[in-house]
């Protein structure tokens, strides 16, 4: 069975965990969908490689009332017709931000457009909060080798 190489780093700095919750709450001042804010954390712990996240995100996203057809699909999303528009639009910004580092404008005009098409400041700010913290996750999980389906946070 695989261990994680250390307790989780927001378990031992316990003022990591009170941020990363004050931002995860602040995601929920932007008027999304919790389901929404949901599956832009899954696509990019899916992303990451992170399993830790992969999992709780599922299940948290399934909670927060995701059907399985979507949840099964969020990882090949533009071949797929259960996402709308401003879902697609959310994904697709999540993809970009994730991967800052696969191109030089990592966040083009078109996609930022886009998601500006289907979301006010607040909306976007709250997305983009999300990625933000759902990349610090990963790279805490990833690092430390958290194993899915055990609580760290």
């Amino acid at each position: 069975m695989m261990q994680a190489r250390m307790t989780n780093p927001a378990m031992i700095l316990p003022d990591v965990n009170t941020g990363v919750q004050a931002l995860l709450k602040a995601t929920r001042q932007g008027n999304v969908p919790q389901s929404l804010l949901e599956l832009v954390h899954l696509r990019a712990s899916q992303i990451n490689g992170c399993s830790f996240c992969v999992d709780s995100g599922a299940r948290s996203a399934k909670k927060a009332g995701e059907t399985d057809e979507r949840l099964f699909a969020v990882a090949a999303w533009r071949e797929t017709p259960y996402f709308t528009d401003a879902e697609r639009a959310a994904l697709a910004l999540t993809e970009a931000a994730t991967r800052l580092a696969d191109q030089t404008d990592a966040v083009s005009d078109e996609i930022w457009d886009e998601a500006a098409r289907h979301f006010d400041e607040k909306g976007l700010a709250a997305i983009i909060v999300m990625i933000a913290t759902t990349n610090l996750f990963n790279r805490l999980n990833a690092t430390i080798r958290q194993t899915a389906g055990r609580q760290n946070w």
